[in-house]
């Protein structure tokens, strides 16, 4: 199971929001590219990278920022917020992201997700948060009534690259992943799922590590909060999720 340790930017900041909430934010300092250069050093193959500017307001303020860790840093860049247009799509690509995370975009614009699937097959992913099972929008602000099933349903059949599913109500509160939705989103889709939100203990990723439905597995999992408020370093997290390795 792959480990994602998060990168989430705001005003040109490394942050942490809780339940999505813009006011409930704690900022780990102004040295973005340091943070990556260390989950590199202690092994990170991919890096989640999410711009919280542009996912309010769906314009890029963080373009910069997602070039370097991408082309400065020898990881893999998952990259997301406000990615609300082709254009937008594009403009994050071309800062050498392996791979982009579309969520409200998603919900509003299925199209738009197809198409892009179509000419970057598999360097797409889709950006399911949900409180339950209703998926939100715009920075996590806006309830969209879109149910999470029936998305995950829907954009299977498209060649994209992962779901990430957040559960809002447990993101940055380090109470533990959802696992009965975690396991459901398994249930419906073939495609690699990634699990975001809540994570506070190796328990809880010794538990995502053997989550399973239909004889799925989790691809990997999203972790920010623990890692910045030294729940446990990211070698530990990296060892409990690959036990073997």
């Amino acid at each position: 199971m792959e480990i994602y340790p998060a990168i989430d930017l705001r005003g040109g900041s490394v942050v942490r929001l809780e339940q999505g909430d813009f006011d409930r934010e704690t900022t780990y300092g102004k040295d973005p590219l340091g943070v990556a250069e260390g989950y590199f050093e202690a092994g990170a193959s991919w890096i989640h990278v999410v711009d919280l500017d542009a996912a309010r307001t769906g314009v890029p303020a963080h373009l910069d920022v997602i070039s370097d860790i991408a082309t400065r840093v020898g990881v893999s860049v998952q990259a997301g917020g406000g990615v609300r247009s082709r254009e937008a799509a594009v403009r994050l690509l071309d800062t050498g992201a392996e791979r982009i995370v579309i969520g409200t975009a998603a919900v509003e614009q299925p199209d738009l997700v197809a198409e892009l699937c179509d000419e970057y097959p598999g360097r797409v992913a889709v950006g399911l948060d949900a409180r339950g099972r209703d998926v939100a929008t715009r920075g996590w602000e806006t309830g969209s009534g879109s149910d999470l099933l029936m998305l995950a349903e829907q954009f299977s059949q498209l060649d994209i690259g992962a779901f990430v599913v957040t559960e809002i109500g447990r993101d940055g509160t380090l109470s533990g992943p959802d696992l009965e939705q975690l396991a459901s989103v398994l249930e419906v889709t073939d495609k690699p799922v990634i699990a975001s939100g809540g994570v506070g203990t190796l328990e809880h990723i010794a538990a995502l590590r053997e989550l399973a439905a239909d004889g799925r597995a989790l691809a990997g999992v999203v972790v920010g909060k623990a890692l910045y408020s030294g729940r446990f370093t990211l070698s530990e997290a990296l060892a409990v999720a690959n036990p073997a390795s």
